[in-house]
């Protein structure tokens, strides 16, 4: 069967930010970047994402298009006589499945609160009717579930009618809109009465509040902000690096996706910080300022029904622009191990992560019983500890040591793949960086994420 291809580079490269731009990237950004030194945290941000990021993005790009498969063969494909490598392709496999458990009930959340907001189920709740409204969202498995279900399958018809047709045209028009919403919401932020003293908040360098919380908190913030941003280590990227033809230096291509993913993080504090501070709403992080802050925010503005419905928009299709790219991820790789259509595996894997996301939907209401790891958590919060710190940067850390050591496939053979085409060079000179320093800071912050989460 022939491979089937992007067609175009500009849907190659928005599917790929689709899939780095994830809703913890939104909640999270604005509120660690304000409390972190502001300005200080994004250029120390901007740094770790060169460092760190842009490497490791290009050699899951590389290894993707030179194999022209899926994560669960291009280590058989690339290396075929070093037989222990697959491993890590099935075990990045089912991490694609792990993340889905859990971000298709929060891309429920998003699809709900549109309908919502849209629908005005707001107007009029004071502050404590809205947190009220979130609490009786997530007890109420019916609705999660049926939000859930609603995501899946969405997601898996829209691949179903295939790559260039479904997938790319639609995650095209999708992240358009999305740039566009978040552009007129960012404006519409800057210009409230009041929001000056939110972006002296978020973009003025602030020496004072970095002395409070350390400079060494600071740095590691960052590392962890700009490594996480951009969902790497579990084939994501690799996948659409194998779809495109061979014109332009991976290095290009990744500065473009990085840009695109820091685009949309910054301008999400625009959106948010000048809003609370122009409303006099707590600044905070997580759940609790998209479903609970924002609405009150919305509420309060002027036309806020209108903005809050296209704030969630906007939010829907960062989520189902993640859900798409990782369906995109499962489907590449059933069909890679079955030989089915691509029809056949949308078809079946929509019944499986359906089933395999359940628990999680059921987490907050049925199922709250269960705590794994530690007291008070979640279903939702296992599965997420299980991608975000173990998953991603492990298998960040093995792209690197397959790309760089001649155990795997070798550095001469990554830096061929990454140069080809015309646009930036990948330099000869970082192989020592590459193949010693990149790995040891990826551990760091492996170990920092295991310490702080069970800390």
């Amino acid at each position: 069967m022939e491979r089937e291809k992007l067609g175009s580079r500009l849907g190659f490269i928005l599917l790929s930010a689709g899939c780095a731009i994830g809703i913890g990237n939104v909640w999270k950004f604005p509120y660690v970047a304000g409390q972190n030194g502001g300005a200080i945290f994004i250029l120390f941000y901007l740094f770790f994402l060169v460092i760190l990021g842009l490497p490791v993005m290009c050699m899951e790009f590389a290894i993707g298009r030179s194999a022209k498969r899926s994560i669960v063969r291009i280590y058989e494909t690339l290396t075929p006589k070093k037989r222990f490598w697959p491993l890590h392709g099935k075990i990045a496999f089912a991490g694609n499945y792990i993340l889905m458990m859990f971000y298709t009930t929060v891309a429920g959340w998003m699809l709900r609160y549109f309908v919502e907001m849209a629908s005005g189920t707001f107007n009029g709740m004071d502050a404590s009717a809205v947190s009220a409204h979130f609490d009786q969202m997530i007890q109420d498995p019916y609705s999660l579930v049926l939000y859930m279900g609603i995501s899946v399958v969405a997601g898996f018809s829209i691949c179903a009618i295939g790559l260039q047709n479904g997938l790319e045209r639609i995650t095209k028009w999708m992240m358009l809109a999305l740039l566009g919403i978040m552009v007129l919401l960012a404006i519409n932020s800057v210009l409230a009465p009041g929001a000056s003293e939110g972006l002296r908040f978020y973009l003025m360098p602030d020496l004072q509040r970095v002395h409070e919380i350390g400079w060494a908190t600071v740095i590691v913030n960052a590392m962890n902000q700009a490594f996480f941003s951009l969902s790497l280590g579990m084939g994501s990227m690799a996948i659409f690096g194998s779809y495109i033809q061979k014109d332009h230096s991976l290095l290009s291509e990744s500065v473009n996706v990085s840009l695109l993913d820091t685009f949309v993080a910054i301008t999400a504090g625009l959106i948010i910080i000048p809003s609370c501070f122009a409303y006099n709403v707590e600044v905070t992080a997580g759940p609790s300022l998209i479903f609970i802050t924002l609405p009150n925010i919305f509420n309060a503005m002027p036309m806020g029904q209108l903005w809050g419905a296209l704030f969630f928009v906007f939010m829907s299709f960062a989520a189902l622009s993640t859900v798409l790219a990782v369906f995109e991820n499962i489907i590449s790789g059933t069909m890679d191990l079955t030989g089915w259509s691509r029809s056949k595996a949308c078809l079946i894997n929509t019944f499986i992560v359906f089933f395999l996301s359940l628990p999680c939907a059921l987490g907050f209401n049925v199922l709250s019983w269960i705590e794994p790891l530690k007291a008070g958590n979640t279903i939702l919060d296992f599965e997420d500890f299980l991608v975000s710190n173990i998953l991603l940067p492990i298998g960040s850390l093995i792209f690197v040591i397959y790309c760089t050591s001649k155990l795997g496939w070798g550095w001469n053979a990554f830096t061929d793949e990454v140069n080809e085409g015309k646009g930036l060079r990948f330099p000869q000179w970082l192989k020592g960086y590459c193949s010693y320093g990149l790995p040891v800071i990826i551990l760091i912050l492996f170990i920092i994420g295991l310490v702080s989460y069970f800390g």
